[in-house]
């Protein structure tokens, strides 16, 4: 209950546009002062979109406020932005096209991350098979990230249309031929929400029931079923309705229960990306070191911050990620420490094995090079800073208040912000203060 007592503390406080606040300055680091010769930053920034830019296709007032303190007289970056949302419903230059527009500043694909940006990183499966669920042009999407032998929803049903029979007026009328010629599907990559949640539940339940071959009958002893791929967790979002929206996180929620009902075996995911996971802030700060350098920035990026108005995506995720560095930088101190061991001929134990390893994605990338990534969370989307929180220990808080996903586990400091703020706006602000950064 930590993190939510803390919400409720500085709750009331928000309910006001402006919020004076005292920060804590000089934990930069390297950061710089507006006396250096030229200014360049040492942290870098990670924008949600939904609920901190925007709200459905509505402008929040203070984005374009903002952003004009994130840009020079000539449209340049201050400090290297990347753009972290959930959505995967579009290409990332139709992304950068739009937020260019809403916040009057000129964006380029190469600072967006969709949730399926990390996909790229998964080669292995470029030249397989697969199935791609969404919406949205989902055949160019996975084109556009490398994968070459792509079957779509659409393009299963029209090839066995009997297996589509909840909508009564879409069932054939004259029986097709019996002639299909699919290949058999090796992975299922799950992009977002579908439109026709039925259908699509119906047609990746086939294939994984039937090793990737509808041809065949069900089997439910085909398990572990072939590779799932899912991209963005968010159970739901925020549109212009007073009220979340249902998000794909609620469509892996029914599928993972239907699933499980008819085979009583759990719905295994080979990756889950988007926000929370660990794998898109590593890809996301692998795009901020990218800019810094394509901007000859020589400081190296040492802190993110990340403005979401979700606590279970947005802030859980930065904390997470948090978490990691912090671990990373301990299991380097322990090689150090076990190489000076072995140096001096000691026999204490080697760095284990476990600790040697790293997560298989990681190869894809460069070290990180962050020590930190700080949460900030804005009131202008999900949450709600007047939202009740149950006051009783002893309640289901995991039951009652947890809507992370089934893999992540529910941890109270991974949902306590490192900073409250009213708006995107006071973010930006705030952030320069720790910062101590001034643009000039």
């Amino acid at each position: 209950m930590r993190g939510f007592s803390y919400l409720n503390r500085v709750a009331n406080a928000l309910c006001s546009p402006r919020v004076d606040r005292k920060v804590r300055l000089g934990q930069c680091g390297l950061c710089v002062t507006a006396s250096d010769s030229k200014l360049q930053p040492g942290f870098g920034l990670l924008f949600d979109i939904d609920g901190v830019l925007v709200r459905g296709k509505t402008p929040i007032p203070a984005a374009k406020k903002a952003f004009q303190k994130l840009v020079n007289p000539q449209g340049q970056f201050l400090v290297p932005v990347v753009f972290v949302t959930n959505a995967g419903n579009c290409l990332r230059q139709t992304k950068a096209d739009q937020l260019s527009h809403i916040l009057g500043v000129p964006i380029s694909q190469d600072q967006v991350m969709m949730s399926h940006s990390p996909l790229r990183m998964f080669r292995k499966y470029q030249d397989k098979c697969v199935l791609v669920s969404g919406q949205g042009p989902v055949l160019d999407i996975a084109k556009n990230l490398g994968f070459s032998k792509v079957v779509t929803i659409d393009m299963l049903r029209e090839s066995f249309p009997l297996l589509d029979m909840v909508d009564h007026n879409r069932r054939p009328k004259i029986l097709p031929s019996s002639d299909v010629n699919l290949p058999k599907i090796d992975a299922v990559i799950l992009f977002g929400e579908p439109i026709r949640w039925e259908t699509n539940l119906q047609l990746i339940v086939d294939v994984l029931l039937t090793n990737g071959n509808l041809g065949g009958a069900h089997n439910n002893q085909s398990y572990p079923h072939i590779p799932v791929l899912a991209c963005n967790m968010d159970l739901m979002w925020m549109a212009e309705a007073q009220s979340p929206r249902f998000g794909h996180g609620t469509f892996l929620v029914c599928l993972e229960n239907i699933y499980k009902k008819i085979t009583g075996k759990d719905l295994k995911y080979e990756a889950l990306m988007g926000k929370p996971s660990e794998l898109t802030y590593h890809y996301a700060e692998y795009l901020i070191r990218s800019q810094a350098a394509e901007r000859e920035w020589r400081n190296p990026i040492g802190n993110l911050y990340a403005i979401g108005d979700n606590l279970m995506t947005d802030i859980y995720g930065a904390n997470l990620y948090n978490r990691y560095l912090e671990e990373k930088s301990s299991r380097k101190s322990s090689k150090a420490l076990a190489k000076v061991v072995a140096g001096t001929g000691s026999k204490a134990s080697a760095v284990s094995q476990e600790e040697e390893s790293d997560n298989a994605w990681e190869s894809e990338l460069a070290p990180p090079s962050a020590t930190s990534c700080r949460s900030v969370l804005v009131c202008t989307g999900v949450y709600d800073p007047h939202t009740q929180v149950p006051s009783d220990p002893s309640e289901c808080i995991t039951e009652t208040v947890f809507h992370g996903h089934r893999d992540f586990r529910f941890d109270p400091a991974l949902v306590e912000p490192g900073h409250l703020v009213q708006d995107v706006d006071a973010a930006v602000q705030l952030i320069f203060e720790q910062e101590n950064f001034v643009p000039l």
